[in-house]
């Protein structure tokens, strides 16, 4: 309990307000692309349509080889990402035991910038826990596609005499459901990246949510390429 007093003593009322709402703003942007109206699709729900109607081309084809390297394309993505993550990881930790010189190099540059070492570690922790969720979805996402891979090899072909449906009912959804922890990494990714503004204070941090929040709002519902996808 002392030390949980200690940290928020470090915080005024406005940090708190920045942190809220970015996490707010997160939040909002997963419910707005994810739960959308059928009447107003984002580029996401789009493409998990897409997604089911591959499943059942894919049915149709007696040779699945082009189908299965799509699949190894979009592991490869997961992959791409989780890694890229574990190394931002690697290098908010090592800043962690760096935060004071770090806090002088910047106090330098900004010299009206008024921080703790204290302080600035809990900043750094945010961003890092925001980094480490964003992580845990790619790697999520590069498992499920994995079992995709594999409910897509367990398809019956057509002239098996075997029912085609429920098999490409579980293999579309499986791969929306890829899909969708792999768009929440993105946008873990996002917010983590924006969450670093709060170095520059509460303002920056709201600033930079906001901002966040109308490109990814842009790119899901205002987009040339959700335009196309329609």
């Amino acid at each position: 309990m002392q030390a949980l007093a200690g940290i928020t003593s470090l915080l005024e009322p406005l940090d708190y307000v920045a942190v809220a709402l970015l996490l707010g703003m997160a939040l909002a942007m997963r419910l707005m692309v994810e739960h959308c109206p059928d009447t107003r699709p984002s580029t996401s729900r789009l493409m998990a349509n897409y997604r089911r109607e591959w499943m059942r081309v894919a049915a149709s084809r007696s040779a699945r080889i082009i189908d299965s390297q799509l699949l190894i394309s979009l592991r490869a993505g997961a992959a791409f990402f989780a890694s890229g993550t574990i190394l931002a990881i690697g290098g908010l930790v090592a800043l962690l035991g760096q935060a004071e010189q770090m806090l002088g190099v910047v106090q330098d540059l900004v010299t009206d910038l008024t921080a703790t070492r204290r302080l600035w570690e809990l900043k750094l922790l945010f961003v890092l826990c925001l980094t480490v969720d964003s992580f845990l979805k790619f790697v999520w996402a590069h498992r499920i596609f994995g079992y995709c891979a594999v409910l897509l090899g367990a398809i019956p072909e057509r002239d098996s005499g075997e029912d085609q449906s429920a098999a490409i009912s579980r293999a579309g959804e499986l791969q929306v459901n890829a899909a969708r922890s792999y768009n929440r990494g993105l946008r873990g990714i996002y917010f983590a990246l924006a969450s670093m503004a709060w170095f520059l204070g509460p303002i920056g941090l709201i600033i930079a949510a906001l901002v966040t929040a109308g490109v990814i709002f842009r790119r899901e519902f205002l987009s040339e390429t959700r335009r196309m996808l329609l």
